[in-house]
């Protein structure tokens, strides 16, 4: 017999007190409200990094998608435990880094740059094991909220930099920190040298990744435009995953976390249009009912949707025996440096 909402919700609840401390469930900001209202943490994909970093807890149950869930295996202590309520609940962009095609372009900006000579800055977003290759190579781990930062490490140590694997966010990084466009040149993984010529690349210092986000890049500027006819007085806050043109009409991009802290700072009766996924803004209109929010356009994160009480539930009743996160140790030795590099440069 299937459970109701509010079934499913009781038994939960019931579950995690008999855990108790011994268990901690950490949901994304992007997740259904039902997930949310029965986390123990909520935030983007750096808030919960800390979280899982932090915890004590032995059972960690990561709702978000795959890549972080992986990343809280990666930092767990030893004698702790990460599941994932739907092992099939993935991220487009990270598959745009697929291991092969990484390192074959470390291979040949060896060739070009010199082994040694330049940074792989490595986004969130991305599996464990291209994150492990970064880990090798000196690499730093970076997320839409601290993107700048990493990057000035980089460059700061005399280095070039490749970043992957959001487009996107790797223009907006640049234009945010004020860089020289004659130092840029994108990397189009389909092809060799990244779609460039080796010489024309020699001289670059700051090499983007040609991925994208598929919830982001559905902004465009004909919805900025509709948005500021619909609501004379509006501001627009866009997630930095957008196409450069939709973070150059808003006015503020920003994380997840970000977003949040925009909507949440706003005074009473201001009216707020968000361009990131769904479920976020969404759930801020609930939460901020002396506020007008509303969507730039509907945009839903499919993979983000694939948790569901059910899944949640099925996971915790079967506690450790299902959906147990599990990478191979070569795999989180160079990854946790990747991950622990950025920790310790951002706090």
């Amino acid at each position: 017999m299937s459970l109701n909402l509010e079934d499913l919700k009781r038994e939960i609840r019931e579950i995690k007190s008999k855990f108790g401390s011994d268990l901690i469930i950490l949901t994304h900001h992007y997740q259904r409200p039902e997930i949310v209202e029965l986390g123990d943490e909520v935030g983007d994909s750096y808030i919960l990094c800390k979280k899982a970093y932090d915890s004590e807890a032995r059972y960690i149950v990561f709702c978000g998608v795959r890549f972080m869930a992986e990343s809280a295996e990666i930092l767990r202590r030893d004698n702790q435990m990460v599941f994932h309520p739907d092992p099939f609940s993935g991220c487009p962009m990270a598959d745009m880094a697929e291991s092969e095609d990484v390192i074959r372009a470390f291979s040949q900006l060896d060739e070009i740059w010199g082994k040694g000579s330049y940074i792989p800055v490595v986004y969130m977003n991305s599996s464990a094991e291209v994150k492990s290759l970064a880990g090798m190579r000196d690499g730093v781990v970076c997320t839409s909220s601290n993107a700048d930062r990493i990057v000035s490490y980089a460059l700061n140590k005399g280095k070039k930099v490749i970043f992957l694997p959001d487009e996107y966010l790797g223009y907006n990084t640049f234009v945010k920190m004020g860089l020289k466009s004659s130092i840029l040149a994108y990397w189009d993984y389909s092809q060799e040298f990244g779609g460039n010529q080796p010489d024309d690349i020699r001289n670059k210092s700051y090499v983007v990744w040609k991925g994208y986000c598929h919830v982001h890049t559905n902004f465009s500027i004909e919805d900025i435009e509709s948005a500021r006819a619909r609501f004379k007085d509006c501001k627009i806050v866009v997630h930095p995953e957008c196409k450069p043109e939709v973070v150059r009409s808003a006015d503020a991009s920003g994380s997840t976390e970000f977003i949040v802290n925009y909507v949440k700072d706003a005074p009473s009766g201001s009216t707020i249009v968000i361009g990131t996924e769904l479920n976020l803004v969404r759930r801020l209109a609930q939460q901020f009912k002396d506020k007008t929010i509303v969507e730039l356009k509907r945009s839903m994160c499919p993979n983000m949707f694939k948790i569901t009480l059910s899944k949640l539930r099925n996971t915790l009743i079967n506690l450790p025996n299902l959906n147990r996160v599990d990478l191979p140790e070569e795999v989180k030795e160079y990854s946790r440096l990747a991950l622990k590099r950025m920790l310790e440069i951002v706090g």
